[in-house]
């Protein structure tokens, strides 16, 4: 079973970028899928997580209203959209279930500076 993250990059404070989480098997469809972010010298954190069905959502405060998760189950695949980023926001980025369950795939890296 893999978790392949995509969709990282580089960006000023206030762009946005789309994260993308595709999973090798349905296995994030009947489960709670989540948002993690790590910062090097920090604990990886919860950010956002979706409930299988009917898709409610909940976030971490420092990106509520900023980010929004969603899932496409067909797929096998979590998306989270980050708008407004700031610096804070820096870190590789992650998918899980949640609680996290699955083998940690190499995450994507989000740079958000001047």
């Amino acid at each position: 079973v893999q978790l392949v993250e995509s969709g990282g990059g580089q960006v000023q404070p206030g762009g946005s970028l789309r994260l993308s989480c595709a999973a090798s098997e349905s296995i994030l469809s009947s489960r709670i899928a989540a948002g993690y972010r790590w910062d090097p010298g920090k604990q990886r954190e919860l950010i956002a997580f979706i409930s299988d069905s009917p898709g409610s959502a909940n976030y971490r405060d420092s990106v509520r209203g900023r980010f929004t998760i969603s899932r496409d189950n067909a797929k096998n695949t979590v998306l989270l959209q980050m708008n407004n980023l700031k610096p804070e926001d820096t870190a590789v980025y992650y998918c899980n279930s949640y609680p996290e369950t699955y083998t940690w795939g190499q995450g994507t890296q989000v740079t958000v500076s001047s």
